[in-house]
């Protein structure tokens, strides 16, 4: 966008502008210059600040530093509960809720409550219906990224997840979670009627629909 000045035919750019709107109309503005040159690339889209190993380009060098952490692999930042490390100080904060049990999030319209924004914005799609992530191939929508990925997998054909014990591969981590109550005899889901125990839940459905039937 270009912005002219009132008294000269010169073009300037919006941070020249803003500059000059705040010094023409004695606006005060809080915190230093380095701040408000900071604000200004909000509007600007200026990217100054770039990694030498990527090129990947920031606004701030905040975000620069915090992106050169996935190259290094440095996380500085520690859980005193547990000693598991992160890259940054807003992902240790949210880390430390699942020792807490805090749950600051909460749904509006149900009051379900959440420890992660992430969280209480999936939960949303839930009641707005809305389908973000797109398939490329067939351009089916899904309202989680994780679904999205496994959906691929039948197109792709590839299978991540595999058996520790006979090698079987699976699409979904799902696929394999249920594989292996095979081999470990594990049945989760219990009849609260006569206590007979299933490793799927849809087989309890099944079950119950005997006491159901019955009575």
């Amino acid at each position: 966008m270009i912005w002219y000045s009132h008294t000269r035919d010169n073009k300037l750019n919006l941070k020249s502008y803003f500059l000059l709107y705040v010094s023409r109309r004695n606006v005060t503005i809080k915190g230093t210059k380095q701040s408000l040159e900071r604000h200004i690339r909000i509007h600007t889209g200026e990217r100054p600040f770039s990694c030498s190993i990527c090129n990947k380009t920031f606004s701030t060098k905040y975000d620069l530093n915090v992106h050169i952490r996935s190259h290094t692999g440095e996380k500085p930042y520690g859980c005193s509960t547990c000693n598991k490390t992160f890259t940054t100080i807003g992902s240790l904060n949210a880390h430390r809720r699942t020792h807490t049990g805090e749950k600051t999030f909460s749904c509006s319209i149900c009051n379900k409550e959440f420890a992660h924004l992430s969280g209480l914005n999936r939960h949303m799609r839930q009641h707005t219906g809305e389908k973000p992530f797109s398939c490329s191939i067939c351009n089916k929508t899904f309202s989680q990224i994780g679904n999205l990925n496994a959906h691929r997998r039948t197109h792709t054909g590839e299978k991540p997840f595999s058996c520790s014990i006979c090698n079987k591969e699976f699409a979904k981590a799902d696929g394999l979670k249920y594989h292996m109550r095979q081999h470990t005899g594990e049945k989760p889901f219990g009849c609260s009627i006569c206590n007979k125990a299933f490793s799927h839940k849809s087989n309890l459905n099944t079950h119950i629909k005997i006491h159901k039937t019955n009575h």
